[in-house]
Protein backbone atom coordinates (compact mmCIF):
# COMPACT_ATOMS: atom_id res chain seq x y z
CA UNK A 1 0.00 0.00 0.00
CA UNK A 2 1.08 3.50 -0.56
CA UNK A 3 1.45 4.95 3.14
CA UNK A 4 3.45 8.62 2.27
CA UNK A 5 3.42 11.10 -0.51
CA UNK A 6 5.91 13.98 -0.49
CA UNK A 7 5.87 16.87 -2.69
CA UNK A 8 8.59 19.75 -2.95
CA UNK A 9 8.84 22.52 -5.92
CA UNK A 10 6.15 20.63 -8.38
CA UNK A 11 3.27 23.37 -10.11
CA UNK A 12 1.60 25.37 -7.52
CA UNK A 13 3.13 23.23 -4.60
CA UNK A 14 5.68 24.54 -2.56
CA UNK A 15 5.50 21.66 -0.21
CA UNK A 16 3.43 18.58 0.80
CA UNK A 17 3.48 15.59 3.01
CA UNK A 18 0.39 12.94 2.89
CA UNK A 19 0.07 10.10 5.07
CA UNK A 20 -2.36 7.34 3.59
CA UNK A 21 -4.22 4.99 5.37
CA UNK A 22 -5.76 1.40 3.71
CA UNK A 23 -9.00 0.85 2.75
CA UNK A 24 -10.92 3.95 0.40
CA UNK A 25 -9.48 7.49 0.54
CA UNK A 26 -11.06 10.52 -0.54
CA UNK A 27 -9.25 13.67 -2.41
CA UNK A 28 -12.26 16.25 -2.50
CA UNK A 29 -11.73 20.01 -3.26
CA UNK A 30 -12.80 23.15 -5.37
CA UNK A 31 -12.51 23.05 -9.14
CA UNK A 32 -9.02 24.24 -9.95
CA UNK A 33 -7.85 23.37 -6.68
CA UNK A 34 -4.79 21.13 -7.71
CA UNK A 35 -6.73 17.83 -6.55
CA UNK A 36 -5.14 16.48 -9.77
CA UNK A 37 -1.64 17.12 -8.94
CA UNK A 38 -1.08 14.79 -6.52
CA UNK A 39 -1.97 12.30 -9.04
CA UNK A 40 0.43 13.22 -11.45
CA UNK A 41 3.38 13.77 -8.68
CA UNK A 42 2.38 10.21 -8.08
CA UNK A 43 2.83 9.26 -11.55
CA UNK A 44 6.17 10.82 -11.37
CA UNK A 45 7.16 8.65 -8.69
CA UNK A 46 5.90 5.49 -11.10
CA UNK A 47 7.94 6.63 -14.07
CA UNK A 48 5.65 9.20 -15.74
CA UNK A 49 7.10 11.12 -18.62
CA UNK A 50 8.65 14.36 -16.90
CA UNK A 51 8.02 18.28 -17.94
CA UNK A 52 10.15 20.98 -17.24
CA UNK A 53 6.99 23.51 -16.90
CA UNK A 54 6.87 20.90 -14.06
CA UNK A 55 9.30 22.71 -11.94
CA UNK A 56 7.57 25.39 -9.57
CA UNK A 57 8.41 29.31 -10.83
CA UNK A 58 11.65 30.02 -9.79
CA UNK A 59 12.79 26.87 -7.96
CA UNK A 60 15.91 25.16 -8.84
CA UNK A 61 14.60 21.35 -8.52
CA UNK A 62 11.21 19.19 -8.39
CA UNK A 63 10.98 16.32 -6.37
CA UNK A 64 8.18 13.76 -5.23
CA UNK A 65 8.99 10.94 -3.08
CA UNK A 66 6.75 7.71 -2.89
CA UNK A 67 6.72 5.59 0.46
CA UNK A 68 5.33 1.87 -0.43
CA UNK A 69 4.49 -1.10 2.45
CA UNK A 70 5.41 -3.83 -0.20
CA UNK A 71 6.22 -6.81 2.85
CA UNK A 72 3.61 -8.97 1.17
CA UNK A 73 4.03 -8.02 -2.55
CA UNK A 74 6.18 -11.11 -3.47
CA UNK A 75 6.41 -10.23 -7.07
CA UNK A 76 7.60 -7.29 -6.35
CA UNK A 77 10.30 -7.85 -4.12
CA UNK A 78 11.95 -10.89 -6.52
CA UNK A 79 11.98 -7.91 -8.87
CA UNK A 80 13.67 -5.86 -6.81
CA UNK A 81 16.14 -8.88 -6.46
CA UNK A 82 17.03 -9.70 -9.92
CA UNK A 83 17.87 -5.67 -10.62
CA UNK A 84 20.08 -5.78 -7.44
CA UNK A 85 18.23 -3.06 -5.68
CA UNK A 86 17.18 -3.53 -1.41
CA UNK A 87 13.75 -5.84 -0.86
CA UNK A 88 13.25 -4.59 2.49
CA UNK A 89 9.25 -4.89 3.47
CA UNK A 90 9.29 -0.78 2.58
CA UNK A 91 9.91 0.86 -0.79
CA UNK A 92 11.05 4.23 -0.93
CA UNK A 93 10.44 5.72 -5.05
CA UNK A 94 11.59 9.09 -5.68
CA UNK A 95 11.99 11.61 -8.35
CA UNK A 96 13.90 14.81 -9.29
CA UNK A 97 13.29 17.18 -11.87
CA UNK A 98 15.09 20.42 -12.72
CA UNK A 99 13.75 23.18 -15.42
CA UNK A 100 16.51 21.89 -17.53
CA UNK A 101 14.16 19.08 -18.43
CA UNK A 102 16.35 16.14 -16.64
CA UNK A 103 15.44 14.30 -14.40
CA UNK A 104 16.61 11.48 -12.04
CA UNK A 105 15.18 8.77 -10.11
CA UNK A 106 16.02 6.25 -7.32
CA UNK A 107 14.81 3.14 -5.71
CA UNK A 108 15.80 2.64 -1.85
CA UNK A 109 17.98 5.55 -2.42
CA UNK A 110 20.04 3.58 -5.65
CA UNK A 111 20.14 5.71 -8.66
CA UNK A 112 17.88 3.87 -11.41
CA UNK A 113 17.13 4.58 -15.34
CA UNK A 114 13.41 5.82 -15.13
CA UNK A 115 12.54 3.01 -17.49
CA UNK A 116 13.19 0.93 -14.91
CA UNK A 117 11.25 2.80 -12.19
CA UNK A 118 8.21 2.81 -14.76
CA UNK A 119 9.22 -0.92 -14.32
CA UNK A 120 8.59 -1.07 -10.53
CA UNK A 121 5.68 1.29 -10.50
CA UNK A 122 3.23 -1.26 -12.26
CA UNK A 123 3.57 -3.65 -9.30
CA UNK A 124 2.42 -1.10 -7.31
CA UNK A 125 0.22 1.33 -8.50
CA UNK A 126 -2.71 1.47 -11.33
CA UNK A 127 -4.15 4.98 -12.00
CA UNK A 128 -7.91 5.10 -13.90
CA UNK A 129 -8.07 7.71 -16.35
CA UNK A 130 -6.62 10.01 -18.41
CA UNK A 131 -3.49 8.63 -17.01
CA UNK A 132 -0.60 6.50 -18.28
CA UNK A 133 -0.61 3.80 -15.48
CA UNK A 134 -3.94 2.06 -16.77
CA UNK A 135 -2.75 -2.01 -16.74
CA UNK A 136 -5.91 -2.87 -17.90
CA UNK A 137 -5.19 -1.69 -21.57
CA UNK A 138 -2.26 -3.92 -21.78
CA UNK A 139 -3.44 -7.57 -22.96
CA UNK A 140 -1.29 -9.50 -21.46
CA UNK A 141 -3.53 -7.83 -17.79
CA UNK A 142 -6.66 -8.42 -20.06
CA UNK A 143 -6.19 -12.27 -20.29
CA UNK A 144 -4.60 -12.53 -16.36
CA UNK A 145 -8.13 -10.70 -15.45
CA UNK A 146 -10.00 -13.26 -17.54
CA UNK A 147 -8.23 -16.28 -16.41
CA UNK A 148 -8.83 -15.19 -12.57
CA UNK A 149 -12.49 -14.44 -12.90
CA UNK A 150 -13.41 -17.94 -14.68
CA UNK A 151 -10.80 -20.05 -12.66
CA UNK A 152 -8.77 -21.50 -15.74
CA UNK A 153 -5.61 -21.72 -13.78
CA UNK A 154 -5.63 -25.25 -13.66
CA UNK A 155 -6.05 -25.50 -17.60
CA UNK A 156 -3.59 -22.55 -18.06
CA UNK A 157 -0.69 -25.11 -15.86
CA UNK A 158 -1.63 -27.75 -18.30
CA UNK A 159 -0.54 -25.49 -21.22
CA UNK A 160 2.53 -24.08 -20.14
CA UNK A 161 3.85 -27.46 -19.03
CA UNK A 162 2.70 -28.85 -22.39
CA UNK A 163 4.46 -26.30 -24.12
CA UNK A 164 7.76 -26.40 -22.49
CA UNK A 165 8.11 -29.90 -22.85
CA UNK A 166 7.50 -28.93 -26.46
CA UNK A 167 10.08 -26.05 -26.40
CA UNK A 168 12.66 -28.34 -24.45
CA UNK A 169 12.34 -30.95 -27.35
CA UNK A 170 12.32 -28.57 -30.45
CA UNK A 171 15.72 -26.81 -28.59
CA UNK A 172 17.37 -30.18 -28.06
CA UNK A 173 16.47 -31.01 -32.25
CA UNK A 174 17.82 -27.45 -33.24
CA UNK A 175 21.25 -28.09 -31.61
CA UNK A 176 21.57 -31.64 -33.40
CA UNK A 177 20.59 -29.84 -36.47
CA UNK A 178 23.09 -27.67 -35.87
CA UNK A 179 25.82 -29.87 -35.18
CA UNK A 180 24.14 -31.94 -38.35
CA UNK A 181 25.46 -29.48 -41.15
CA UNK A 182 28.54 -30.77 -41.22
CA UNK A 183 28.33 -34.34 -40.42
CA UNK A 184 29.74 -36.29 -43.16
CA UNK A 185 32.89 -34.35 -43.09
CA UNK A 186 33.05 -34.48 -39.08
CA UNK A 187 32.66 -37.98 -39.23
CA UNK A 188 35.87 -38.23 -42.02
CA UNK A 189 37.60 -36.04 -40.05
CA UNK A 190 37.39 -37.98 -36.98
CA UNK A 191 37.82 -41.29 -38.10
CA UNK A 192 41.17 -39.90 -39.76
CA UNK A 193 42.41 -39.20 -36.21
CA UNK A 194 41.28 -41.93 -34.83
CA UNK A 195 43.17 -43.99 -37.29
CA UNK A 196 46.44 -41.82 -36.94
CA UNK A 197 46.58 -42.35 -32.98
CA UNK A 198 45.42 -45.99 -33.60
CA UNK A 199 48.51 -46.95 -35.75
CA UNK A 200 50.94 -45.28 -32.61
CA UNK A 201 49.57 -48.38 -30.66
CA UNK A 202 50.77 -46.01 -27.38
CA UNK A 203 49.53 -46.26 -23.83
CA UNK A 204 50.50 -44.05 -21.00
CA UNK A 205 52.54 -47.05 -19.65
CA UNK A 206 54.36 -47.97 -23.08
CA UNK A 207 55.14 -44.52 -23.90
CA UNK A 208 57.03 -44.45 -20.38
CA UNK A 209 58.93 -47.29 -21.41
CA UNK A 210 59.77 -45.66 -25.13
CA UNK A 211 61.11 -42.83 -23.65
CA UNK A 212 63.16 -44.37 -21.18
CA UNK A 213 64.84 -46.88 -23.68
CA UNK A 214 65.16 -43.80 -26.13
CA UNK A 215 67.17 -42.37 -22.85
CA UNK A 216 69.34 -45.50 -22.57
CA UNK A 217 70.28 -45.88 -26.33
CA UNK A 218 71.07 -42.12 -26.70
CA UNK A 219 73.07 -42.05 -23.56
CA UNK A 220 75.27 -45.50 -24.44
CA UNK A 221 78.56 -44.21 -25.76
CA UNK A 222 78.45 -41.56 -22.24
CA UNK A 223 77.49 -45.25 -19.93
CA UNK A 224 80.75 -47.25 -22.07
CA UNK A 225 82.97 -44.04 -20.44
CA UNK A 226 81.42 -44.56 -17.75
CA UNK A 227 81.69 -48.53 -17.06
CA UNK A 228 85.31 -47.91 -18.28
CA UNK A 229 86.30 -45.12 -15.70
CA UNK A 230 84.80 -47.13 -12.97
CA UNK A 231 86.58 -50.52 -14.28
CA UNK A 232 89.92 -48.72 -14.14
CA UNK A 233 89.34 -47.73 -10.19
CA UNK A 234 87.29 -50.35 -8.51
CA UNK A 235 87.68 -53.62 -10.90
CA UNK A 236 90.95 -53.86 -12.33
CA UNK A 237 93.11 -56.59 -11.59
CA UNK A 238 96.28 -54.64 -11.45
CA UNK A 239 95.49 -51.65 -9.92
CA UNK A 240 91.68 -51.63 -9.12
CA UNK A 241 90.42 -51.31 -5.24
CA UNK A 242 89.43 -54.93 -5.17
CA UNK A 243 92.66 -56.28 -5.81
CA UNK A 244 94.09 -53.77 -3.37
CA UNK A 245 91.75 -54.56 -0.68
CA UNK A 246 91.85 -58.14 -0.75
CA UNK A 247 96.28 -57.98 -0.61
CA UNK A 248 95.47 -55.28 2.32
CA UNK A 249 92.94 -58.17 3.99
CA UNK A 250 95.70 -60.38 3.68
CA UNK A 251 99.10 -58.41 5.43
CA UNK A 252 96.83 -57.36 8.14
CA UNK A 253 95.39 -61.21 9.29
CA UNK A 254 99.19 -62.26 9.55
CA UNK A 255 99.67 -59.27 12.00
CA UNK A 256 96.25 -60.47 14.01
CA UNK A 257 98.81 -62.62 16.02
CA UNK A 258 100.68 -59.78 16.75
CA UNK A 259 98.15 -57.16 17.46
CA UNK A 260 94.82 -58.78 17.94
CA UNK A 261 93.01 -55.24 17.62
CA UNK A 262 93.72 -56.18 13.78
CA UNK A 263 91.32 -58.73 13.69
CA UNK A 264 88.27 -56.07 13.36
CA UNK A 265 90.02 -54.63 10.23
CA UNK A 266 90.31 -57.21 8.52
CA UNK A 267 86.87 -58.14 9.02
CA UNK A 268 85.92 -55.14 7.63
CA UNK A 269 88.00 -55.52 4.74
CA UNK A 270 87.19 -59.09 4.08
CA UNK A 271 83.45 -57.60 3.90
CA UNK A 272 84.75 -54.62 1.56
CA UNK A 273 86.16 -56.91 -0.52
CA UNK A 274 82.73 -59.30 -0.69
CA UNK A 275 80.77 -56.65 -1.88
CA UNK A 276 83.13 -55.51 -4.56
CA UNK A 277 83.49 -58.89 -5.67
CA UNK A 278 79.69 -58.92 -5.87
CA UNK A 279 79.56 -55.51 -7.83
CA UNK A 280 82.33 -56.71 -10.10
CA UNK A 281 79.81 -59.43 -11.14
CA UNK A 282 76.92 -57.53 -11.84
CA UNK A 283 78.74 -54.55 -13.57
CA UNK A 284 80.13 -57.19 -15.87
CA UNK A 285 76.48 -58.53 -16.56
CA UNK A 286 75.17 -54.78 -17.26
CA UNK A 287 78.40 -54.14 -19.24
CA UNK A 288 77.94 -57.07 -21.20
CA UNK A 289 74.22 -55.38 -22.21
CA UNK A 290 75.46 -52.80 -23.66
CA UNK A 291 75.05 -51.73 -26.80
CA UNK A 292 74.92 -48.62 -29.04
CA UNK A 293 71.83 -49.45 -31.66
CA UNK A 294 71.66 -46.47 -34.09
CA UNK A 295 69.36 -48.47 -36.24
CA UNK A 296 66.89 -48.57 -32.83
CA UNK A 297 67.47 -45.25 -31.46
CA UNK A 298 66.13 -44.50 -35.49
CA UNK A 299 63.40 -46.07 -34.73
CA UNK A 300 62.15 -44.96 -31.75
CA UNK A 301 63.06 -40.83 -32.77
CA UNK A 302 60.78 -41.59 -35.43
CA UNK A 303 58.10 -42.79 -33.15
CA UNK A 304 58.00 -40.25 -30.39
CA UNK A 305 58.10 -37.63 -33.49
CA UNK A 306 55.18 -38.97 -34.86
CA UNK A 307 53.69 -38.84 -30.91
CA UNK A 308 54.62 -35.45 -30.98
CA UNK A 309 53.28 -34.40 -33.90
CA UNK A 310 49.65 -35.90 -33.12
CA UNK A 311 50.00 -34.30 -29.62
CA UNK A 312 50.67 -30.74 -30.92
CA UNK A 313 47.59 -31.54 -33.66
CA UNK A 314 45.16 -32.24 -31.00
CA UNK A 315 46.82 -29.26 -28.55
CA UNK A 316 47.44 -32.22 -26.23
CA UNK A 317 50.30 -33.43 -24.14
CA UNK A 318 51.62 -36.81 -25.11
CA UNK A 319 50.60 -38.56 -22.41
CA UNK A 320 46.41 -37.43 -22.66
CA UNK A 321 46.57 -38.92 -26.43
CA UNK A 322 45.04 -42.44 -25.20
CA UNK A 323 41.99 -39.62 -23.67
CA UNK A 324 41.85 -37.96 -26.90
CA UNK A 325 41.26 -41.20 -28.39
CA UNK A 326 38.65 -41.78 -26.47
CA UNK A 327 37.01 -38.67 -26.81
CA UNK A 328 37.09 -39.10 -30.70
CA UNK A 329 35.42 -42.67 -30.58
CA UNK A 330 32.49 -41.24 -28.51
CA UNK A 331 31.82 -38.34 -30.89
CA UNK A 332 31.62 -40.76 -33.63
CA UNK A 333 29.19 -42.91 -32.22
CA UNK A 334 27.20 -40.04 -30.96
CA UNK A 335 27.28 -38.80 -34.58
CA UNK A 336 26.31 -42.30 -35.62
CA UNK A 337 23.34 -42.59 -33.80
CA UNK A 338 22.41 -38.80 -34.29
CA UNK A 339 19.98 -39.87 -36.78
CA UNK A 340 18.28 -42.04 -34.75
CA UNK A 341 17.81 -39.31 -32.15
CA UNK A 342 16.73 -36.86 -34.08
CA UNK A 343 13.71 -39.74 -35.54
CA UNK A 344 13.40 -40.02 -31.79
CA UNK A 345 12.69 -36.59 -30.68
CA UNK A 346 10.71 -35.82 -33.69
CA UNK A 347 8.77 -38.51 -32.69
CA UNK A 348 8.85 -36.92 -29.32
CA UNK A 349 7.99 -33.15 -30.32
CA UNK A 350 4.73 -34.17 -32.57
CA UNK A 351 3.61 -35.97 -29.27
CA UNK A 352 4.27 -33.06 -27.10
CA UNK A 353 2.73 -30.72 -29.37
CA UNK A 354 -0.54 -32.68 -29.46
CA UNK A 355 -0.04 -32.71 -25.57
CA UNK A 356 0.19 -29.22 -26.33
CA UNK A 357 -2.92 -28.66 -29.08
CA UNK A 358 -5.68 -30.95 -26.63
CA UNK A 359 -4.47 -28.56 -23.24
CA UNK A 360 -5.07 -25.07 -25.43
CA UNK A 361 -8.45 -25.95 -26.58
CA UNK A 362 -9.34 -27.13 -23.09
CA UNK A 363 -8.20 -23.60 -22.15
CA UNK A 364 -9.82 -21.81 -24.86
CA UNK A 365 -13.10 -23.31 -23.79
CA UNK A 366 -12.88 -22.52 -20.21
CA UNK A 367 -12.08 -18.77 -21.17
CA UNK A 368 -14.83 -18.70 -23.68
CA UNK A 369 -17.15 -19.91 -21.12
CA UNK A 370 -15.85 -17.56 -18.34
CA UNK A 371 -16.01 -14.46 -21.30
CA UNK A 372 -19.62 -14.94 -21.60
CA UNK A 373 -20.19 -14.67 -17.62
CA UNK A 374 -17.96 -11.69 -17.73
CA UNK A 375 -19.59 -9.85 -20.34
CA UNK A 376 -22.95 -10.61 -18.60
CA UNK A 377 -21.98 -9.30 -14.86
CA UNK A 378 -19.24 -6.43 -16.37
CA UNK A 379 -22.14 -4.72 -18.67
CA UNK A 380 -24.10 -4.95 -15.81
CA UNK A 381 -21.98 -2.92 -13.63
CA UNK A 382 -21.76 -0.79 -16.67
CA UNK A 383 -25.21 0.05 -16.78
CA UNK A 384 -25.00 0.17 -12.60
CA UNK A 385 -22.47 2.89 -13.16
CA UNK A 386 -24.67 5.29 -15.11
CA UNK A 387 -23.59 4.28 -18.66
CA UNK A 388 -27.13 2.69 -19.16
CA UNK A 389 -26.22 1.83 -23.02
CA UNK A 390 -22.92 0.32 -22.22
CA UNK A 391 -21.93 -3.31 -23.47
CA UNK A 392 -19.08 -5.08 -22.78
CA UNK A 393 -17.69 -8.22 -24.34
CA UNK A 394 -14.29 -10.19 -24.21
CA UNK A 395 -12.88 -11.18 -27.71
CA UNK A 396 -11.39 -15.18 -27.13
CA UNK A 397 -9.74 -15.98 -30.20
CA UNK A 398 -7.68 -18.72 -31.42
CA UNK A 399 -4.70 -17.51 -33.58
CA UNK A 400 -2.95 -20.43 -33.86
CA UNK A 401 0.93 -19.96 -34.76
CA UNK A 402 3.59 -21.17 -32.53
CA UNK A 403 3.02 -22.14 -29.27
CA UNK A 404 3.02 -20.09 -26.06
CA UNK A 405 2.67 -20.83 -22.87
CA UNK A 406 -0.48 -19.17 -22.22
CA UNK A 407 -1.79 -20.86 -24.98
CA UNK A 408 -3.35 -20.14 -28.54
CA UNK A 409 -5.86 -17.34 -27.77
CA UNK A 410 -5.65 -13.47 -27.75
CA UNK A 411 -7.94 -11.92 -25.39
CA UNK A 412 -9.41 -8.47 -25.99
CA UNK A 413 -11.32 -6.28 -23.69
CA UNK A 414 -14.38 -4.67 -26.07
CA UNK A 415 -16.79 -1.86 -24.97
CA UNK A 416 -19.34 0.12 -26.18
CA UNK A 417 -20.81 2.89 -24.17
CA UNK A 418 -23.46 4.30 -26.89
CA UNK A 419 -25.83 2.38 -28.72
CA UNK A 420 -25.15 4.07 -32.13
CA UNK A 421 -21.05 3.27 -31.53
CA UNK A 422 -20.03 -0.04 -32.26
CA UNK A 423 -18.21 -2.43 -29.93
CA UNK A 424 -14.02 -1.28 -29.81
CA UNK A 425 -11.09 -2.57 -27.76
CA UNK A 426 -10.58 -0.99 -24.53
CA UNK A 427 -8.17 0.97 -25.29
CA UNK A 428 -9.46 2.95 -27.94
CA UNK A 429 -12.45 4.62 -25.42
CA UNK A 430 -11.55 8.13 -25.68
CA UNK A 431 -14.06 9.28 -22.57
CA UNK A 432 -11.56 9.50 -19.53
CA UNK A 433 -14.64 9.54 -17.30
CA UNK A 434 -16.63 7.00 -18.99
CA UNK A 435 -13.10 4.79 -19.14
CA UNK A 436 -12.87 5.24 -15.26
CA UNK A 437 -16.04 3.90 -15.08
CA UNK A 438 -15.36 0.94 -16.72
CA UNK A 439 -12.27 0.16 -15.43
CA UNK A 440 -14.43 0.17 -11.79
CA UNK A 441 -16.80 -2.12 -13.04
CA UNK A 442 -13.80 -4.37 -14.64
CA UNK A 443 -12.20 -4.15 -11.32
CA UNK A 444 -15.16 -5.01 -9.18
CA UNK A 445 -16.68 -8.02 -11.34
CA UNK A 446 -12.70 -9.08 -10.75
CA UNK A 447 -12.09 -8.33 -7.47
CA UNK A 448 -9.21 -6.54 -8.45
CA UNK A 449 -7.57 -10.16 -9.73
CA UNK A 450 -4.24 -7.99 -11.29
CA UNK A 451 -2.88 -8.28 -8.12
CA UNK A 452 -1.98 -4.17 -7.95
CA UNK A 453 -2.16 -2.84 -4.47
CA UNK A 454 -3.01 0.54 -4.93
CA UNK A 455 -5.94 1.85 -7.69
CA UNK A 456 -6.38 5.19 -8.03
CA UNK A 457 -9.68 6.58 -9.92
CA UNK A 458 -9.36 10.49 -10.79
CA UNK A 459 -12.87 11.90 -11.63
CA UNK A 460 -14.28 8.15 -12.08
CA UNK A 461 -17.99 9.61 -11.39
CA UNK A 462 -18.23 12.15 -14.23
CA UNK A 463 -21.67 12.58 -15.63
CA UNK A 464 -23.08 11.01 -12.76
CA UNK A 465 -25.53 12.05 -10.23
CA UNK A 466 -28.49 10.12 -7.78
CA UNK A 467 -28.90 6.77 -7.91
CA UNK A 468 -25.53 6.05 -9.91
CA UNK A 469 -23.94 7.76 -7.53
CA UNK A 470 -24.70 5.60 -4.80
CA UNK A 471 -23.90 2.56 -6.59
CA UNK A 472 -20.39 4.12 -7.47
CA UNK A 473 -19.65 5.13 -3.94
CA UNK A 474 -20.28 1.33 -3.15
CA UNK A 475 -18.41 -0.21 -5.74
CA UNK A 476 -15.59 2.13 -4.45
CA UNK A 477 -16.46 0.42 -0.84
CA UNK A 478 -16.48 -2.69 -2.31
CA UNK A 479 -12.85 -2.35 -3.59
CA UNK A 480 -11.71 -0.34 -0.90
CA UNK A 481 -12.56 -3.88 1.55
CA UNK A 482 -9.24 -5.48 -0.09
CA UNK A 483 -7.09 -3.02 -1.74
CA UNK A 484 -5.99 0.55 -1.03
CA UNK A 485 -8.33 2.78 -3.57
CA UNK A 486 -7.43 6.47 -4.00
CA UNK A 487 -10.15 8.24 -6.17
CA UNK A 488 -10.58 12.23 -6.51
CA UNK A 489 -14.36 12.66 -6.73
CA UNK A 490 -17.28 15.48 -7.31
CA UNK A 491 -19.64 13.56 -5.59
CA UNK A 492 -21.08 14.03 -2.18
CA UNK A 493 -22.16 10.15 -1.69
CA UNK A 494 -19.16 8.97 -3.27
CA UNK A 495 -17.10 11.23 -0.81
CA UNK A 496 -18.75 10.53 2.18
CA UNK A 497 -17.99 6.53 1.71
CA UNK A 498 -14.41 6.98 2.13
CA UNK A 499 -12.35 5.58 5.36
CA UNK A 500 -10.17 8.71 4.76
CA UNK A 501 -11.02 12.18 3.46
CA UNK A 502 -8.79 14.77 2.13
CA UNK A 503 -9.66 18.15 0.92
CA UNK A 504 -7.56 20.12 -1.15
CA UNK A 505 -7.24 23.86 -1.34
CA UNK A 506 -5.13 26.95 -3.07
CA UNK A 507 -4.33 30.24 -1.42
CA UNK A 508 -2.76 33.05 -3.04
CA UNK A 509 -0.42 35.05 -0.60
CA UNK A 510 1.35 38.03 -2.15
CA UNK A 511 0.62 36.85 -5.73
CA UNK A 512 1.79 33.31 -5.12
CA UNK A 513 -0.37 30.75 -5.23
CA UNK A 514 0.13 27.53 -3.59
CA UNK A 515 -1.69 24.28 -2.70
CA UNK A 516 -2.88 22.87 0.72
CA UNK A 517 -4.20 19.51 1.48
CA UNK A 518 -5.85 19.10 5.13
CA UNK A 519 -6.68 15.70 6.27
CA UNK A 520 -10.37 15.97 7.44
CA UNK A 521 -11.27 15.18 11.11
CA UNK A 522 -15.28 14.38 11.39
CA UNK A 523 -16.39 18.00 11.67
CA UNK A 524 -14.78 18.98 9.31
CA UNK A 525 -15.97 16.26 6.43
CA UNK A 526 -19.39 17.23 7.63
CA UNK A 527 -18.89 20.94 5.98
CA UNK A 528 -16.83 19.33 3.08
CA UNK A 529 -19.48 17.14 2.25
CA UNK A 530 -22.34 20.00 2.88
CA UNK A 531 -20.44 22.06 0.87
CA UNK A 532 -20.39 19.27 -1.98
CA UNK A 533 -24.19 19.25 -1.77
CA UNK A 534 -25.32 23.08 -1.79
CA UNK A 535 -22.05 24.94 -3.09
CA UNK A 536 -20.40 27.54 -1.68
CA UNK A 537 -23.59 28.66 0.60
CA UNK A 538 -23.95 25.39 3.08
CA UNK A 539 -27.02 25.44 5.20
CA UNK A 540 -28.25 23.54 8.15
CA UNK A 541 -30.14 21.31 5.79
CA UNK A 542 -27.07 20.70 3.48
CA UNK A 543 -25.14 19.69 7.20
CA UNK A 544 -28.33 17.72 8.21
CA UNK A 545 -27.88 15.83 4.41
CA UNK A 546 -24.17 15.58 4.93
CA UNK A 547 -24.54 13.99 8.29
CA UNK A 548 -27.29 11.25 6.92
CA UNK A 549 -24.56 10.84 4.13
CA UNK A 550 -21.50 10.00 6.25
CA UNK A 551 -23.56 7.68 8.75
CA UNK A 552 -24.61 5.34 5.64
Amino acid sequence: MLKALTIQQLAIVRHLDVEFEKGLTILTGETGAGKSILIEALGLALGDRADSSMVRTSADRASVSATFDIASNRDLKAFLRSNDLEDNDECLLRRVMTPDGRSRAFCNASPIPVQLLKQIGEFLVDIHGQHAHQSLLRGSIQRSLLDEFGRCNTYLHAVEQAYYRWHNIGQQLDELSHRGEDVPRRIDLLQFQAKEIEALNITVENLAELEAEHRYIAHAARLLEGYDSAEKYAFNTEGGALKGVIKAAGTLRDLISIDAGLTCVVELLEQAAINLEEADHEFNRLRANIEADPKRLQEIDNQLAAIHDIARKHRCEPKEIPERLKAIRAELEDLDNREEQIRQLNSELDLALNTYTEAAKDLHKHRFLAAKKMDNEITKHLRDLGIPHGNFSVSVEPIGGTPSPHGDDEIIFLVTANPDLPIKPLKKVASGGELSRISLAIQVATTGSSGIPVLVFDEVDTGVSGATAEVVSEYLQHLGDKRQILCITHLPQVASAGDQHFSIGKTVTDGITETTITALEPGQRIEEVARMLGGQRVTDKAREHARELLAQ
